[in-house]
């Protein structure tokens, strides 16, 4: 698969320890690569690199580029485009290095400076949540990565997937051009579902429900499940049901208990008409019944 030669045992330069840099260098070493070094600042990175990557040196971020065979870059998406041109000023970035980093809104064009300095540049993305901690290592292998390489560098899309699989993930190409929208798709289901979580949760205590997350962890499984199974054709509730008066009297009771739900609840009910029409579950009239219910008053 991978069509350009390399050690099959990679040093690995971990920059930084946070929440996925240090996953994915625990993830390198379990497929048999060696974390060399690492770059760590605040107390919860040091912390991570302590329990997931124990006995790796913590060194400054020139000295982890330089002495790696695989850089891997998990800084925040603001800062990347100033560290590489930095470890490339310094004469940390060179030829023959492996150069990854794991934003998922940016491809490989940050990464151009190393790239022109004669490095495999990849972006490796991965489709988790992650918290810092061991159990994120086998999450590893329920996910898939999105890999990104340079159109035409066919060699840098093969080291990029043969990373991916020996982590035991799936990689998914992602091009240059498409990564934007791709983790605009991401961000929007996995950011907002936290917060629709969090909201329900709140409203569930307010109505006097003691253990909010217990009742919602099956209903909210069980809905996950059969969306993603099923798609549209899995919507129920009153939306989906044409159910115009039951939309009413959760506008009405939202906007009295629960004003800062009330905003999300429309946009995500007009939303859930559009779906639900388009999905053939609900026809023109109900449909506009319940649009005109969701007009703001």
């Amino acid at each position: 698969m991978d069509a350009t030669p390399r050690p099959a045992r990679l040093t690995v330069g971990v920059i930084s320890a946070g929440r996925v840099g240090s996953v994915l260098g625990a993830a390198l070493t379990r497929a048999g690569h060696v974390v060399g070094s690492v770059s760590a600042v605040s107390r919860a990175s040091l912390r991570r690199a302590e329990e997931l990557l124990p006995g790796v040196p913590v060194l400054p971020p020139p000295d982890v580029a330089a002495a790696a065979d695989l850089v891997l870059l998990a800084v925040p998406d603001d800062e990347l485009a100033g560290l590489v041109r930095g470890l490339v000023a310094t004469g940390s970035l060179r030829a023959g290095q492996i150069v990854v980093h794991t934003s998922g809104a940016q491809g490989v064009e940050v990464l151009a400076p190393a790239a022109a300095a004669g490095a495999l540049c990849v972006a490796l993305h991965p489709v988790m949540t992650f918290t810092g901690r061991p159990e994120d290592v086998e999450r590893m292998a329920a996910c898939s990565v999105g890999v990104t390489a340079a159109d035409g560098d066919d060699a840098a899309w093969n080291v990029g997937e043969a990373l991916v699989v020996e982590m035991s993930a799936e990689p998914v190409r992602v091009t240059e051009a498409a990564r934007p929208l791709y983790h605009a798709a991401l961000a929007h289901g996995a950011n907002h579902l936290m917060t629709l979580v969090g909201d329900c949760a709140e409203v569930l205590r307010s109505a006097g429900v003691a253990n909010a997350e217990r009742v919602l962890g099956p209903l909210l499984s069980a809905a996950l499940d059969n969306a993603l199974r099923h798609g549209d054709r899995a919507l129920t509730g009153p939306v989906a049901r044409g159910d115009a008066g039951t939309v009413a009297g959760h506008l009405r009771v939202l906007a009295a208990e629960a004003p800062g739900t009330l905003a999300p609840y429309r946009v995500l009910a007009r939303r859930t008409v559009d779906r639900a029409q388009a999905a053939g579950l609900l026809g023109p009239g109900p449909a506009a019944d319940v649009r005109t219910t969701l007009e703001d008053r």
